[in-house]
């Protein structure tokens, strides 16, 4: 069982207490009061953004151990940071927890979201518990800030843009696929379990100017894709061998294109970029690499290794759909 609702905060506050590099100059107040303070200079603007990490959508205790699931939960909210090319300042968590759940599972949990925290200088500054009647929910808000008027947006893209995504897709859906079929061990899917949201690489992007319109990959390329399109008022051509493919297992095989496509959870940045720019092949050690581009008009198609096109559909995650793999 949970520790009670009092003594679990204090737990929490001294873990962020005592962790030094979870406190910075920008949360002058945080666990304790009715609300953080928060201190941004003026000439930067404030990103928040909120995920929930429910027990059998997002992770099934039986599949992620606690850390990873911790990890995963503040994963989650450090890529949208990210993908406005933002840094991340604080974090605010919410736990609903079963009466049942022991409390070696919370500290799994805490451990493996303040360790993320701790590489990120990131704040616990402060959330909520309740008993859930059913199930683990975890709710985060992360708050990071950007330049003011620099935050890379969803709408910035225009035809003939080229379209580039860092790192391998497909990683954690294929985790996903094989622990529906047998046990797996983490260390053979740590894009799925301990995924790396790419902070630097949208620090650069924006900095550089090299992105016009950018969003992590977390519903996967077809629909994360869709969402640039509609909100720039485009349509895209993307290569179909060029997508990168994670590599997965202990036999590192490749994933097929179905999972690259519409996997979720791989955090990775979409992100397009006008036609002259040199846009490096890493950054920060992390593949960037070119998969098509920005057209006219709204439709958006892929093209086969054979040269024909055919309309991509997105399929990637979307709540309420009938099947998902979770």
């Amino acid at each position: 069982m949970p520790l009670a609702e009092r003594a679990l905060i204090a737990e929490i506050r001294r873990l962020a207490k005592t962790s030094s590099r979870l406190r910075n100059s920008s949360v002058p107040t945080g666990i304790g009061d009715d609300c953080a303070v928060l201190r941004t200079d003026a000439n930067s603007e404030v990103l928040v953004t909120t995920d929930f990490t429910l027990e059998g959508v997002h992770f099934r205790r039986e599949w992620h151990p606690a850390e990873s699931v911790g990890h995963r939960c503040l994963a989650r909210g450090l890529s949208d940071i990210a993908a406005m090319g933002g840094t991340p300042v604080a974090v605010f968590l919410s736990l609903a927890l079963p009466r049942d759940l022991p409390q070696s599972w919370v500290r799994g949990f805490l451990r493996g979201l303040t360790k993320l925290g701790t590489r990120y200088e990131v704040t616990l500054a402060g959330g909520d518990i309740a008993q859930s009647p059913d199930g683990i929910l975890a709710d985060i808000i992360v708050v990071g800030t950007v330049p003011r008027g620099q935050g890379v947006l969803r709408s910035g893209a225009r035809p003939g843009d080229r379209i580039f995504v860092t790192g391998e897709l497909g990683g954690s859906a294929a985790a996903v696929r094989q622990m529906e079929k047998a046990k797996v061990n983490p260390r053979d899917y740590l894009r799925h379990f301990y995924p790396e949201p790419r902070i630097e690489v949208g620090r650069v992007l924006r900095e550089k100017k090299l992105a016009t319109a950018m969003i992590d990959t977390s519903d996967g390329l077809s629909t994360d894709l869709s969402h640039i399109c509609e909100e720039s008022g485009v349509g895209a051509e993307i290569d179909a061998a060029a997508v990168p493919r994670a590599r997965v297992g202990r036999s590192l095989r490749l994933v097929d294109l179905d999972p690259a496509l519409h996997g979720g959870e791989d955090y990775e940045l979409l992100f397009t970029a006008q036609a002259g720019k040199m846009i490096p092949n890493k950054i920060d050690g992390v593949a960037v690499t070119e998969i098509g581009r920005i057209t006219p008009g709204k439709t958006i198609r892929i093209r086969s290794e054979q040269g024909k096109f055919k309309i991509l559909q997105p399929l990637g995650w979307e709540h309420f759909r009938k099947v998902h793999n979770l």
